[in-house]
C-alpha cells in the first residue's frame, strides 16, 4: 500500500517537472541542434551528438522554467497556462527555481566540454530569453523580434557543436530559423489573441488581428522561404544544397507560402492554428532534407 502511495505522489512531480521544463518544446528545439550538428560534423560522433542532446535540453528547460517564475500571476490569468504547476501552486517558486539554476549549470558545462563557443551561444539564449524577451511580451509587439534570437540559435548551435566555429554556414542556419520565428509566433498570437489579451501580452505587430499582421506575416514567410533557399547557389561555404533538394524545399515553402496567405485571406483562428502547424511541419521537412541531401552526396561521392 505505501508503494502504491508513492507512486501516486511521485507522478504529479514527474508531470509537473516535464511540464516545467516544457518537454515537448525541448524536444523540437533539441531536433533542429542534432540537425545543425549533423550538416556541420564531418563524421558523427555520437558521444558528442548525446553530449548536444542533453545540454540543449538543460538549457531548454531553464529557459522555460524561469519564464514561467517570472509570468506565474499572469499564466494564472489565462486559460491555456492556469493549470501550470506555478499559478496552480502545485510547485512552489522556490523549487522551480532551483530546478532552473540547476538546469542552467548542467547546460552550461555539457555544452563547454563539447567546446566553448557552443557553451557562449548556449548562455547566450537563456540571457536574452529571460532577461529580455519574457520581460518584453507586456510592454512592446518587438518581443517577438527580441525572441527571435535565442529562437534562433539550436539550429546554428549544431553547427557550432560540430566545428567550433561560426561562420556563414551557421550564419546562414540561424537566418532560416531567425525569419521562421516571426511567421509561426504571430501565428500562435493570433490564435490565442483572446488569452494573450487577458495577460496584457503583446505578441502581434500591430497588436490587433488586422490586415497589417496578417501581411506582415505573409512577407516573413517569404523571407523564410528565401532564406531557407539559397544555400543552392553555392555562395555559403560547405552548407551546400543540391538543386533537386532546393526543388523540394521550395515545393514545402509553397506549402508554407499558401496557409500563411489563407491567414491573409480570411484572418480566422482556424487559419492561424492551421499556419501554427504547417510553419512546425516546414522547418522539420526543410532539415531533414538538408540532412539526407548531404549524406546523399556523400554517399554518392
Amino acid at each position: 500500500m505505501n508503494t502504491i502511495e508513492a507512486e501516486v505522489t511521485k507522478q504529479p512531480f514527474i508531470k509537473d517537472f516535464l511540464e516545467l521544463t516544457k518537454v515537448r518544446l525541448s524536444v523540437s528545439v533539441v531536433f533542429s541542434s542534432v540537425a545543425g550538428y549533423l550538416l556541420g560534423a564531418e563524421s558523427v560522433d555520437f558521444f558528442t551528438l548525446l553530449m548536444l542532446v542533453l545540454g540543449g535540453y538543460f538549457m531548454v528547460g531553464a529557459s522555460n522554467a524561469y519564464n514561467q517564475i517570472i509570468e506565474k500571476d499572469l499564466d494564472a490569468k489565462m486559460s491555456r497556462t492556469k493549470n501550470r504547476p506555478l499559478p496552480s501552486g502545485r510547485m512552489t517558486v522556490n523549487t522551480a527555481f532551483f530546478i532552473a539554476s540547476i538546469f542552467t549549470i548542467l547546460g552550461i558545462l555539457v555544452l563547454y566540454f563539447i567546446n566553448p563557443k557552443t557553451a557562449m551561444f548556449g548562455a547566450i539564449s537563456i540571457f536574452i530569453y529571460v532577461s529580455l524577451y519574457t520581460p518584453l511580451k507586456t510592454k512592446t509587439p518587438l518581443s517577438v523580434f527580441v525572441g527571435a534570437f535565442p529562437g534562433a540559435i539550436p539550429f546554428m548551435l549544431g553547427w557550432v557543436a560540430a566545428t567550433g566555429n561560426f561562420g556563414i554556414e551557421a550564419g546562414t542556419l540561424f537566418i532560416i530559423q531567425f525569419f521562421w520565428q516571426f511567421p509561426h509566433f504571430w501565428a500562435i498570437g493570433w490564435f490565442l489573441y483572446e488569452d494573450y489579451k487577458k495577460a496584457g501580452f503583446f505578441m502581434l505587430p500591430t497588436g490587433k488581428q488586422d490586415r497589417a499582421t496578417a501581411l506582415q506575416t505573409v512577407l516573413y514567410t517569404v523571407w523564410t522561404v528565401l532564406a531557407s533557399l539559397i544555400s543552392v547557389l553555392g555562395v555559403t561555404g560547405k552548407f551546400y544544397l543540391t538543386p533537386v533538394s532546393a526543388v523540394l524545399v521550395f515545393v514545402v515553402g509553397l506549402w508554407f507560402f499558401k496557409n500563411s496567405y489563407k491567414l491573409f485571406k480570411e484572418r480566422s483562428q482556424a487559419a492561424a492554428r492551421r499556419l501554427i502547424l504547417v510553419s512546425v511541419g516546414y522547418l522539420t521537412l526543410i532539415q531533414l532534407v538538408y540532412v539526407f541531401d548531404k549524406f546523399i552526396r556523400l554517399w554518392l561521392s
